[in-house]
């Protein structure tokens, strides 16, 4: 279906709304752009306004830019089997096995349309999401049973959303959709993306979504990750996942099983790394490490397992 724009104002912006004639209506994980670095990078050592040529892959548990605590995250997995429990409970209730996915894409322009992406890219991007999420890019690759469906794209031209500022303010305002549906931010900053997780939707429903460096869409400008992988990253911690260096060369990692510990985040694509005496190699071909985007092929089945409990207890 082609999709359809027009302008109109919003809070003294000049918005273009398009996609299937809908309109505008109205915590995390960050990838710093040039090498899926450490999360914890603070904003002031990176930069702004980058153009897609500068930091990394992250993931952070909300707006402090840090990554959380062991503690922390026991309490969200103790809190999250007490919701599927409940859940089990009730009469005909039954896990959820993936879903469709809308997803709403706001593409934050300055005022000279910097950072405008076209639709064509737009819509390679919900191809690539489908393709990564449905496991077909390996034979080790796991299908998460997730698909994705456009359901719309909004143009706002603002310098400041453009790069992220007021990110609380913007998001607040052009969010669409309730738990369940994909909102991607496409803006200009010091990272590659930024995500929030699903256990923060009940407290913060109006910033839910992922935040994606629009030169990392597919065919972008952003060296090494111009294939459309950062947002498949940032969709999975969107949908519950660590990063697959989350903990270290320890059991427990990223409290994933199947997907081997690793010392630290992957650059490049190393075939045979091996940062840790646990067994397995690092999983350098898995979404949620920092490799390049053509090294990524894979998401593991526990993984998939996860994903699909985090979206029951959560967003179904």
């Amino acid at each position: 279906m082609r999709l359809r724009s027009r302008l109109v104002a919003l809070a003294g912006t000049t918005a273009l709304l398009g996609g299937l004639g809908l309109s505008a209506a109205p915590a995390q994980a960050v990838e710093p752009v040039a090498a899926r670095g450490a999360d914890c990078f603070d904003p002031a050592d990176i930069g702004a306004g980058t153009g897609g040529a500068a930091a990394a892959r992250g993931g952070r548990a909300g707006e402090d830019h840090r990554e959380l605590s062991a503690q922390e995250r026991a309490a969200i997995e103790k809190r999250t089997r007490a919701i599927l429990a409940a859940q089990r409970q009730q009469p005909g209730a039954t896990a959820v096995a993936g879903a469709s996915v809308p997803v709403y894409v706001h593409v934050m322009t300055d005022a000279n349309g910097n950072g405008d992406v076209t639709d064509s890219q737009v819509s390679r991007q919900i191809t690539e999401l489908n393709q990564d999420y449905a496991g077909g890019e390996s034979a080790q690759a796991s299908n998460t049973g997730f698909s994705f469906t456009l359901a719309g794209i909004d143009r706002y031209r603002n310098n400041s959303w453009h790069q992220d500022k007021q990110s609380n303010t913007y998001r607040a305002k052009t969010r669409q959709g309730g738990a369940n549906a994909l909102n991607i931010w496409l803006v200009d900053f010091a990272y590659l993306g930024v995500a929030t997780f699903p256990w923060d939707y009940a407290k913060s429903p109006k910033i839910d979504g992922i935040r994606v460096q629009y030169s990392s869409l597919p065919g972008g400008s952003a060296t090494n990750f111009n294939e459309g992988k950062t947002a498949s990253h940032e969709a999975g911690h969107w949908f519950g996942l660590y990063h697959t260096f989350q903990g270290g060369c320890t059991a427990a990692n990223d409290l994933v099983a199947d997907t081997p510990a690793q010392s630290g985040p992957t650059s490049g694509c190393p075939a045979g790394r091996d940062s840790c005496s646990l067994p397995g190699l690092d999983p350098i071909h898995n979404y949620m490490d920092y490799s390049y985007d053509s090294c990524y092929d894979q998401f593991t089945s526990d993984q998939t397992s996860r994903m699909q409990q985090m979206f029951s207890a959560y967003r179904a």
